[in-house]
């Protein structure tokens, strides 16, 4: 049969709910916690149904797809009589240098910060077109070779070396968790991170813009906001059949 807006509509209420009662068990508000919805593996109709649903934040692991997906569903939005709702694009895989303009025209916040060359190039692009752009610094706190982000131990700095970048603001950190199918595998990577987090942020570091912890996906995501997570990355979760 197929996914269906009602399939999407069931599988939404549960993630919700599961982060509501993670939120609960942690002494958390539950409106502090903002879902990203991965929409790598759907189409624009899927999209389209669960912005209709109420989720306006939207992420992409890849440019070319970010590119695509953004412009599929604005032409889908525009054709409504009604008010479209609001959306926001979060660039959330890892980006080249190259492919920094294009993304810049689609995405609010880049979650995928490794490097300072990069975040010099987001802060030259962002200026020419008269924006400042919110990012997130990947850090690498599996330390799996395999994944992107700057150790654990080089995170203060390169965060207080992007600060000094005029077109950027630093909005907080981003992490991947080792895949595993225990979600409690992930929970001591998850509480050094929120370790980083605090420690950064007592050193002021970002000042009022570092909020964020974006960690957590569809295997692990309530075991991170248990941990402190603000953005959760949720893909397969919801689009489940």
């Amino acid at each position: 049969m197929g996914l269906t807006k009602s399939k999407i509509e069931r599988n939404l209420r549960r993630v919700r709910e599961n982060i509501r009662a993670a939120c609960e068990r942690a002494g958390r508000d539950a409106d502090k916690v903002s879902l990203v919805a991965v929409t790598k593996a759907v189409g624009a109709e899927a999209i389209g149904w669960l912005v209709d649903l109420g989720v306006s934040d939207l992420g992409e692991n890849r440019v070319q797809q970010l590119v695509a997906r953004s412009g599929e569903l604005a032409d889908r939005l525009a054709r409504r009589r009604s008010p479209a709702p609001t959306v926001r694009w979060h660039m959330i895989g890892h980006l080249q240098r190259n492919k920094v303009k294009a993304a810049l025209d689609c995405a609010e916040m880049i979650h995928s910060v490794d490097s300072l060359r990069l975040a010099e190039e987001i802060s030259e692009r962002a200026e020419k077109v008269g924006r400042t752009v919110r990012v997130l610094l990947q850090v690498n706190c599996s330390h799996e070779a395999q994944k992107s982000g700057v150790a654990v131990g080089a995170a203060t700095h390169m965060g207080q070396l992007v600060t000094t970048l005029p077109n950027v603001r630093l909005a907080g950190l981003m992490t991947m968790a080792q895949i595993t199918d225990d979600p409690e595998a992930a929970r001591p990577a998850f509480v050094r991170f929120r370790e980083l987090f605090d420690e950064m942020r007592n050193e002021k570091i970002g000042g009022d813009d570092f909020q964020h912890l974006s960690m957590g996906m569809s295997q692990d995501y309530a075991v991170a906001v248990e941990e402190g997570a603000t953005l959760v990355r949720v893909g397969s979760a919801l689009f489940e059949q």
